[in-house]
């Protein structure tokens, strides 16, 4: 009877958990549908100093690494996102409820990277809008899938260092 009442439970956390990583997709998909309508590729648009929304289209990864190797790179991207995303899901499915920081982690992660494969797959490229600079400095242009797997790496970062690796 306990053990059905903790499976239960578990269930229940990793519900949020998978739903937590679903908003993030639906957040980062409309964010760059509206980008894409309301922006022109390549023209920023000031939001304040130092805050630009800029359309860019991203066949790379990050920091636009391999963004001009002539096509192969979107299967090879959609591909590592697709076994990570698929690792993601069955250690989210069988993580203890306990480990919340960890699964929150965890399910940013998915969620971005699920955010970005969908563009690889139907549009054979990143949408980027986000623009961070410091006078003429520019920082790499991103999105919404971007900063999720960034804030989950940092998370897990943080879970490793207050937990341990073991989580014992």
């Amino acid at each position: 009877m306990i053990a059905n009442d903790i499976q239960k439970a578990g269930l229940k956390s990793s519900r949020l958990l998978f739903f937590l990583a679903i908003i993030i997709v639906v957040l980062d998909q409309y964010s760059k549908y509206l980008c894409t309508i309301f922006l022109d590729l390549g023209f920023p648009v000031s939001v304040f100093p130092g805050f630009d929304l800029l359309l860019a289209h991203n066949q790379g990864a990050a920091f636009s690494f391999l963004n001009n190797a002539g096509g192969w790179q979107r299967w090879l991207f959609s591909g590592i996102s697709s076994v990570v995303s698929v690792i993601l899901i069955a250690w989210l499915w069988r993580l203890p409820r306990q480990q919340q920081l960890l699964g929150i982690a965890l399910a940013l992660v998915l969620g971005g990277a699920v955010g970005n494969l969908v563009d690889r797959l139907l549009l054979g490229y990143v949408v980027d809008f986000i623009s961070v600079y410091y006078e003429q400095w520019r920082f790499a242009t991103f999105n919404v899938a971007d900063t999720a797997i960034s804030c989950g790496a940092a998370l897990l970062v943080l879970d490793v260092l207050l937990h341990g690796a073991s989580h014992e």
